[in-house]
């Protein structure tokens, strides 16, 4: 059951949003361009986070929800104005190249392997890449994103601290989004990693039990990045600069904070907007 005091606090944060804004984003209103991992729109936040950035400031926003690695790349040749990713290490080495600017810490959540109930590789309660030796070595169906997203990154990050090249017809590689690859991993019983945000907002499709978290090295953590305007004569540097603001302004980090609580019963991400992320342990 959801805190009242913490619904409370959504509301009110949500009201303050709402009496800072002008007008709703009218049609052909300057258009920003958000390039974003796929967990930021399976678990529904955007769709509520949107709606507020384009009341307050008039801009309409237009989403392309991919993988990380794709959400990166399109900002990098000028196709996005901001990106909101979970990739730290990808996206430090653009924002070192000169393609991504201003790096700003927004949000984190964690990663989860889930799998069938009856485990047949028995890694519940294991470590994350205990986990891993034990599918590989039981050849217990595992279905992978594939897709070069941070959540790709880690797993494969996973596999080779593992000691393993996952191969064979165990292994699947889904090509898709978490939400996607979860369906299939639920109509295989096979274990998968996922984003907890994600899988907690899948849970009426998806009756895959979380097996293995609370592992430091699955701490997810959420970043807001602007895109160089050298990357293309398109680039809306002040729209992106503007989503990013939002991204980390209080009254956005109070809707983080809660969002999920009612739905869920459980905050899906935890704001840390001005933190550093050694003191994260990430």
């Amino acid at each position: 059951m959801a805190d009242p005091g913490r619904s409370t606090g959504w509301l009110a944060a949500l009201a303050a949003l709402l009496l800072l804004a002008p007008s709703p984003a009218a049609a052909g209103a300057p258009v920003v361009i958000l390039s974003t991992t796929t967990s930021t729109q399976d678990s529904g936040l955007l769709d509520v986070l949107v709606p507020l950035f384009e009341r307050k400031t008039g801009y309409s926003v237009k989403t392309v929800a991919v993988g990380t690695g794709q959400a990166l790349a399109l900002a990098a040749r000028g196709e996005a104005d901001v990106t909101l990713c979970h990739a730290p290490g990808l996206e430090k080495t653009y924002v070192q190249e000169g393609k991504m600017r201003n790096r700003r810490l927004v949000m984190y959540n964690d990663f989860v392997i889930a799998g069938p109930p009856g485990d047949p590789a028995g890694i519940k309660g294991r470590p994350a890449v205990e986990a891993l030796k034990r599918i590989a070595a039981a050849a217990a169906p595992f279905v992978s994103r594939g897709d070069n997203s941070g959540t790709h990154i880690l797993e494969k990050a996973l596999w080779k601290d593992a000691g393993v090249t996952p191969a064979g017809g165990w292994y699947v590689e889904s090509g898709q989004g978490m939400g996607a690859t979860l369906g299939i991993a639920n109509e295989r019983q096979a274990y998968t990693l996922s984003d907890r945000a994600t899988l907690l907002a899948f849970r009426t499709r998806v009756s895959l039990p979380i097996l293995v978290e609370g592992d430091r090295r699955l701490l997810n953590v959420y970043a807001v990045m602007e895109v160089d305007p050298a990357n293309g004569p398109r680039v809306n540097t002040a729209g992106g600069k503007a989503f990013a603001d939002f991204m980390v302004a209080p009254a956005t980090q109070a809707i983080i904070r809660t969002f999920g609580i009612e739905k869920f019963g459980q905050p899906l991400f935890v704001p840390i907007a001005g933190r550093r992320e050694e003191d994260l342990g990430g």
